[in-house]
């Protein structure tokens, strides 16, 4: 969700908003080794934990392919997606967050969960992006706060800067309006929905 992403949920995603600003919500881990574990999750703005419903088919459709996976989490935020990541037995996850008590709550829920696989980076991501790969990632989560111009820049880094493997999947949570036309040419299109205002879709590079 940020570049932070929000415990604040919006109505029209289906989500209720928190009552209080900054008051902590929850997200729940759906599956894996954590199933059923429920993390704090900040309400601030542009943060936006995607729901269950959503997360759910995201992993459907990486079933085969998380166990042992090195991943990247680009907008963590509530660190919905990392989480859920590990849980289900990805081999290390790097969550980047630019919003420093979002970046706190998830160092806080990381040793809720005593996970010793994750690297939670306090960092704006695109400027993180921008320097020649420390490490090449298999799966990548981009679920920046909408109509930012975040989306695009950060997947034209990942590929420019050589942070994908030969056939990493690329998981991309944006406003449906959005034009993925700039895409990087060799991401193959493998998954598409969309919910309300929003439009997700995994991609797989080609080398």
């Amino acid at each position: 969700m940020k570049q932070a992403k929000s415990a604040a949920k919006r109505p029209a995603t289906g989500k209720k908003p928190s009552a209080v600003s900054g008051a902590p919500g929850e997200v729940r881990i759906i599956s894996g080794s954590w199933r059923g574990r429920k993390l704090a999750v900040l309400d601030a703005e542009g943060l936006r934990p995607t729901t269950d419903r959503v997360k759910e088919t995201l992993f459907n459709w990486l079933m085969h392919d998380i166990a042992g996976a090195t991943v990247l989490d680009c907008f963590a935020g509530s660190g919905s997606l990392g989480f859920e990541a590990l849980s289900r037995y990805a081999s290390h996850c790097t969550l980047l967050e630019r919003d420093k008590a979002a970046a706190n709550q998830l160092l806080a829920n990381q040793r809720k969960l005593a996970c010793t696989n994750a690297d939670i980076i306090h960092t704006d991501s695109l400027q993180w992006l921008a320097k020649p790969a420390l490490r090449r990632y298999d799966v990548v989560f981009i679920d920046p706060p909408f109509r930012k111009n975040l989306a695009l820049p950060c997947c034209q880094q990942l590929e420019q800067q050589q942070w994908l493997t030969d056939h990493a999947l690329v998981y991309l949570e944006t406003e449906k309006e959005l034009d993925v036309a700039a895409l990087p040419a060799n991401w193959r299109l493998l998954k598409e929905k969309v919910a309300g205002q929003l439009a997700y879709r995994l991609y797989q590079r080609t080398s």
